[in-house]
């Protein structure tokens, strides 16, 4: 297990309860847990720690509302997403409107709450 600092343990939380059919852009994760610029760092969490916190790694896609993941990535995540309920445009977009949790602080969650 990995020894985490607060913003790590703050980017699980959040991740563990973004709520199924819904998802959050590397951005949004990384503004709620307070580095606004973090999205590079949420990417590299999400890679090396997802598997070790079961995350729901498929529920984060790009600011454009795309997976950023290519070839078997790309489809698994796609195919996750679907099974939720999830619709990809012709452009293979999702969209934001309809599907992004909008929720707007890190205390908000609280009502969905899983421990890390």
């Amino acid at each position: 297990m990995h020894n985490i600092n607060g913003f790590t343990k703050r980017v699980i939380f959040i991740i563990r309860n973004i709520p199924e059919g819904n998802v959050l852009t590397y951005g949004k994760v990384a503004g709620l847990a307070g580095k606004p610029y973090g999205s590079r760092q949420v990417s590299w969490l999400l890679h090396s720690l997802s598997g070790e916190y079961n995350l729901p790694w498929h529920r984060v896609i790009n600011s454009q509302g795309k997976i950023s993941l290519r070839g078997e990535g790309y489809r698994q995540q796609r195919m996750l997403l679907e099974l939720e309920g999830v619709e990809f445009s012709s452009q293979d977009k999702i969209s934001l409107k309809k599907y992004l949790w909008e929720i707007e602080t890190i205390e908000e969650i609280d009502r969905y709450k899983t421990s890390i």
